[in-house]
């Protein structure tokens, strides 16, 4: 892929070199139809949100991090003197902004407090669209911006992580703010504004104080700073290259004080002490998790040990088809078109705008290298890196934007053609979510044949929200069949996160793992929980696929739920 001849144009590369507000086509303002396009996504997005967030059941973490926002709360209620959440098990090395927002939520909204977890997450999940949109359009005008929105909102991994992730995803949204004040910093070089200062302060702020490799931001910033002055020392002379970074980066002295602050306020042990990211750095290097193993590419492999392949491996078989082909040539693309600047001496006026491409590059791209190079503690999928994904929907917009106007200059029999092609691409991952629901993070593309051809190979449901419906599904079962517990109180023993059954059966019920002496078994479909010989009461099926069994084990010696013990 080539980039467009005219460099100097704006908007950037990867797009035609007409600018945005002037976009027309037969006497039709495309850009307000886009826009409005734009608009109308967002709301179905918020639409279909509202409707069904009630079906998203709670994960193995749901429960502990509901009550680290409500010791939070406390926190600052009680003037700082209730310092509980600032030794909370593990939590206090994560920020806590989500939980503390679903926290107060759940007090003024007439929802439970679950519930209003996975409403929390979903509005925060369309602050990351609505800023990826932003942040497509900025860099390659109004059908980039439009693309980058639509790849992003059908990406399964995204939508079905925006309700369920109270860290990942929350996580996500703040590095694509950040990312956006970034950007528009480099258009506005080397002075930026205080609106862009600003945003880039709340933006890094509320990163860092999510978790703490949001500094991933800094260098995203840093890098593209240190191209600008290599481009301009050449161009120019040192001196004057020297002079302009000095001042950029003078002007985010107020952005630095601003996102101290807000990380603070998220993240209330990250500023009790000096150090104390860097501790959280140290921890999360080191063997902060009693090593498991987990199942990936047919294999049980333990956490510490997961091949450089893993992250690569999942994104090439999590991303829809057509998300994944675009944002690839969008990579290519970028970096062919921030190339050919840093070999021209010409267009001084654009070196800002391609140091923002450059880092939406590296947004997409440097995390995923360095768990190549460095190997980290990974497991549950890909939702450790979900954050790179919006940056990566931005430059598949980019590259989405450049075809059509290829296809465009060829006339409308190929500009049809492609929007054929671009429409089959978006329906395909639409319709595995709506087979998925409310399962959609757990879908595989086409590439290794959906969530049926993944199962021998990936965990599916390893946040094990399948356990909330097959709980609803068992009080029916019981209701149908007016069966009484002898002892007052059924025993149930549980394969898979127990707050979500204690909190769907309700205190009626006792679960616990050991099934000696339980009257019912309610196990994930999962590589770790075994199939029992006893009576199958139903099964929670999703595309051929089972994702949580329900059995009557009553009068039965069932010596363990696991496949593999200890796991």
């Amino acid at each position: 892929m080539r980039p467009p001849p005219q460099l100097e144009t704006k908007p950037i590369v990867l797009q035609s070199t007409i600018k945005p507000a002037t976009l027309r086509a037969d006497g039709v303002d495309v850009t307000r139809w886009m826009d409005a396009l734009a608009i109308a996504a967002l709301v179905l997005v918020g639409v279909i949100a509202v409707a069904t967030f009630r079906d998203y059941g709670l994960g193995w973490d749901d429960y502990t991090q509901s009550q680290y926002g409500q010791l939070l709360v406390s926190l600052y209620s009680s003037g700082f003197s209730d310092k509980r959440a600032l030794s909370f098990v593990n939590l206090y090395m994560y920020g806590g902004g989500f939980d503390i927002l679903a926290t107060l939520a759940a007090k003024v909204l007439p929802f439970g407090l679950f519930e209003t977890r996975r409403l929390v997450g979903a509005a925060i999940g369309i602050v990351g669209l609505f800023t990826t949109w932003r942040l497509g359009r900025r860099v390659g005008g109004p059908l980039a911006g439009l693309l980058a929105l639509i790849l992003l909102a059908t990406c399964p991994l995204y939508y079905g992580h925006m309700f369920i992730n109270c860290k990942d995803a929350p996580f996500a949204t703040a590095m694509i703010v950040a990312l956006l004040g970034i950007v528009r910093a480099f258009d506005e070089y080397p002075r930026p504004a205080p609106a862009t200062v600003a945003l880039c302060g709340i933006g890094v702020g509320l990163a860092v104080g999510t978790r703490v490799i949001g500094g991933f931001a800094l260098l995203e910033a840093l890098l593209p700073t240190m191209f600008i002055f290599a481009l301009r020392s050449r161009a120019s002379n040192m001196r004057l290259a020297g002079c302009e970074c000095g001042t950029f980066l003078l002007s985010f002295i107020p952005g630095a004080v601003l996102a101290y602050v807000v990380m603070g306020l998220v993240w209330p042990w990250g500023v009790t002490a000096p150090f104390n990211i860097f501790r959280a750095l140290g921890y999360f290097s080191h063997d902060f998790e009693r090593p498991w193993r987990e199942l990936f590419d047919g294999q049980l492999i333990p956490i510490v040990d997961m091949p450089r392949s893993y992250v690569p491996t999942l994104l090439a078989v999590n991303l829809p088809e057509l998300m994944l082909a675009l944002g690839v040539c969008g990579i290519a693309g970028a970096i062919v078109a921030v190339s050919g600047v840093a070999i021209s001496r010409r267009n001084l006026d654009s070196v800002g705008r391609r140091a923002g491409l450059l880092a939406i590059v590296l947004a997409a791209t440097l995390p995923v290298l360095l768990t190549i190079v460095t190997r980290p503690y990974i497991y549950n999928g890909i939702r450790h890196v979900l954050f790179i994904v919006p940056p990566f929907a931005v430059l598949a917009g980019l590259a989405g934007a450049w075809i059509a106007q290829r296809l465009k200059e060829h006339g409308r029999t190929a500009l049809a053609a492609g929007a054929i092609a671009l429409i089959t691409g978006i329906v395909s991952p639409v319709v595995d979510m709506v087979r998925l629901h409310p399962y959609e993070y757990s879908d595989f593309n086409h590439i290794i044949g959906g969530v049926k051809g993944a199962r021998p190979f990936f965990m599916v449901d390893y946040w094990g929200l399948s356990l909330k419906q097959a709980s609803q599904k068992f009080l029916a079962y019981l209701a149908s069949h007016n069966d009484k517990p002898p002892n007052g109180r059924w025993r149930v023993a549980v394969c898979g996160p127990h707050p979500p059954v204690s909190v769907a059966l309700g205190p009626e019920f006792d679960i616990s793992w050991e099934p000696k002496g339980a009257d019912f078994a309610m196990t994930l479909g999962e590589f770790y929980c075994a199939k029992l010989d006893a009576p199958l009461l139903f099964q929670i099926v999703r595309d051929g696929v089972v994702y949580a069994r329900v059995y009557d084990i009553r009068g039965r010696s069932i010596p363990t739920l696991l496949t593999i013990p200890g796991v």
